[in-house]
Formats: structure tokens, sequence, C-alpha cells
């Protein structure tokens, strides 16, 4: 494959149990079958790389003779056969041979699980732990799909809720004041007894070691005794409906009671907020475009079906009560804004583009037509044309590269 050259993307569906059924299809411009689709990952992370499609140079030389469609193959297959063409010296000595960032659209109908990723030393020692005792990558009973971390920042396309980091103690305690219940009432005290990281710890603790009790009678009077002072007008926060609509959806879950401990985030489309390893939390609902670095680490305490660690989530988590961190906005030429995140391996672009803008952003891009019909053309002339939902990878090697027509674009890129 010739150097300069662009790939088209084809993505990888996730259908998770919280996904809308009909976002995600109409953005690829499909008809919706009914069942959920909750994520499309774009990017080469080895349980679902996305699968590249050359894409010839409008400069190209053909050779002569009949033309054939070249074949696709996966992301993280062609990243190894050319890493510093395609990655860049400064991405292959940072990562080695791969992509360091994982770009997925995230659709969420219902809420995700009560998570934490794992800092890189626990993801590494992990992943080898479960692998030395033979767990398949796809068991149900695994933790670690990988060795990497997995910090990761949500930029919101539509108005977007979730659940991020724990709330100052003093607000807890104001949200628990009055409530019903057994494990409430010992969250209570807990945290009275001490409002500082080892306060908020153990009263998590207590709120999660609900699971191993028969809690369902406990906190459904919990549950009344919020929807009671809702009813008399006294509620004011929005974690009281918070409470009532998780135990609606996850009825007996505990994490509905850790919920009142949990700063509640709500984002406008163009906002963002950045995720640190450690940090508990548990997106409600909306649209999004997610980076991450590239792994599918999650330990989870609640509000799902899958697999629940409460141990190795305690043991990774972050305590300190603190605002969720937003990343840092800079305007970018052409009517984009870059977003930056405390972390090396990833930033994104993203924008509305009216006629020209330009991306300067060396290394390994993944480009992503969210609305519009865009041209991406570089130092040679145009590269690939890519309309609402479609996507493409551009290497390193290609440069910068401009941006023409109208439409929405997201960019991921390494800093």
């Amino acid at each position: 494959m010739e150097p300069s050259s662009v790939y088209r993307l084809t993505n990888t569906l996730q259908r998770y149990a919280w996904g809308s059924p009909t976002v995600i299809p109409e953005l690829l411009g499909t008809e919706p079958d009914g069942g959920p689709v909750a994520e499309m990952w774009l990017g080469a992370h080895p349980l679902a790389p996305s699968m590249a499609t050359v894409e010839p140079s409008a400069s190209a030389t053909r050779a002569p003779g009949p033309v054939t469609d070249p074949a696709p193959v996966d992301l993280a297959s062609l990243l190894r056969s050319s890493p510093d063409a395609l990655l860049g010296r400064a991405v292959v000595e940072g990562y080695g041979p791969r992509l360091p960032y994982l770009l997925k659209v995230l659709a969420a109908d219902k809420p995700l699980s009560l998570q934490v990723h794992p800092h890189p030393h626990v993801a590494r020692a992990g992943f080898r732990r479960e692998n030395l005792a033979g767990v398949p990558l796809d068991a149900p009973s695994r933790n670690y799909k990988d060795d990497q971390h997995k910090p990761e920042m949500i930029l919101a396309l539509t108005p977007f809720e979730g659940l991020c980091g724990f709330r100052r103690p003093a607000r807890t305690l104001a949200l628990l004041d009055g409530l019903a219940g057994e494990h409430v009432a010992r969250m209570r005290a807990t945290l009275r007894a001490s409002p500082d990281p080892a306060g908020v710890r153990a009263a998590f603790e207590v709120a999660l070691a609900a699971r191993e009790t028969d809690c369902a009678t406990d906190i459904a009077a919990t549950v009344d005794s919020v929807r009671a002072r809702i009813a008399a007008g006294r509620s004011t926060s929005r974690g009281d409906q918070t409470l009532l609509d998780l135990a609606e959806a996850f009825p007996g879950d505990p994490g509905a009671l850790v919920s009142l401990m949990l700063n509640r985030v709500s984002l406008e489309p163009g906002e963002a907020v950045f995720l640190g390893a450690g940090e508990v939390h548990a997106y409600l609902s909306g649209v999004g475009v997610e980076v991450m670095a590239s792994s599918d680490n999650v330990l989870r305490a609640g509000l799902t079906a899958k697999r629940v660690d409460v141990d190795e989530l305690l043991s990774c988590a972050s305590y300190a009560s603190s605002p969720p961190q937003r990343p840092v906005l800079r305007a970018e030429p052409g009517g984009l804004t870059a977003y930056r995140a405390p972390v090396a391996e990833f930033s994104l672009l993203f924008g509305a583009v009216s006629g020209h803008a330009l991306v300067t952003h060396g290394g390994p891009r993944v480009v992503l037509c969210l609305e519009g019909r865009l041209t991406l053309s570089g130092a040679l002339g145009p590269l690939v044309t890519l309309e609402r939902g479609e996507s493409a990878f551009v290497p390193h090697d290609v440069g910068h590269f401009a941006l023409d027509g109208h439409g929405q674009v997201v960019v991921a890129y390494v800093p």
C-alpha cells in the first residue's frame, strides 16, 4: 500500500442492553432492527478492530489492467505492518506499534453500570494474573481484557446525563438526612464520624455491602422516603430523582443508594467531561463521542447484569471529593475546537466546518463525519470524501490535511 493514502473504516457495533435501537443505525443510514446498539468502536483494539480499506489517492499512478477493489484489513494488523509511516516514530516509541486511543460513538437509552477503570499498574497486574489463571479473554468472569489503563473523555452530541465522582461529604449528608433504611442510616453515621476520603470509602462500602444481604426491602424503604420527600416539595436536589430512576431500572440494586454520593453531571452538546483512572461513574442517558486509552477494562459494582467485583473496584477507586474535570478547550482554525485531556494518549477536535478547516496535528488520526459532507485533502490533492456516519484513518505520513465542505466532524489524535 502506497504511502500517504488514507483508509476508509468499517467499524464494530456493540449491542449492549442499555443502547438505543435507533441512534447509531440512523447515523450510519441503516434500518434499525429493533435491537439495542450501544456503541460503535473506531480504532484498533484487539477485541474489535475497525476494518480498513485503502482509499486510492487522486494523485496515485494506477497500473494498467482491470481495477479491483482492495481487500479490507483489520486496523491493528495494518498498523503493525508499517508502524513508522502510519503512526509516526514518536507514537511507536511511546506505545509500540499500536493505536494508543479508541474512539466510540455511545448511545445510551438506559443507565450504564456503576464502574471504575483501573490505573496502569493495576491493569497490567490484573491482566497477567487472569492470564496465568487461564481465564479466557471472553469469559464473563474476566475483569481485565487487556493490560492498559482506560482514562476517558465523553463529548456530548445531545443533552447527556451522568454520575461522575464523589460529592463533598457535607452535600451527601444533606441528601441522606431524613431518609429511611438501615443501610442509609449506616452510611449517614459513617460519613458524619469521618467526613473525609476515608469516610467516603467506608460509606461507599456500606452501600455496596447491601448486595450481600437481602436488601430489597431496606432499599424500598429508602425509595419510599425519597418519593415522599419529593411529593412534599422538600427535595432540593436532582439526586432524589436519580435514585428513583435507578431504583426503577434496577430494583433492589444498592447502586441506587450510591447515586446519592455521586456528582450529577449534565452536559449540553459540545460540552465534555474527563474521567481519570479510579473515578467512580455511571452514564445515565444521552448520545456522545467518547475517546479513551485503547482498553476495555471495566470494574463494576452495580446497576448491571454483567459481572460485579466489589472488592476489586473498592481497591481501585479514588475517594477524593471533587467536581468532575473538564477538558481544556482551544479554538482551532476553521471553526474546530480542540479538547485537551490531562493524558498523553488522546485529544479531540470537534466542530462544524463551513467551507474550510485545516488539521495540523500529526500522528495517527481517526476522522468521523457526524453531519453533512466533507472532503479530506492532503498536499497532493483530495484523499477521501466522507458523508454522515462515514469514517477514515489518516496516517501520520499524510501530514497536515484540510477539511472542505459543510458538516460536523470529530477527529481523534495523539497530542
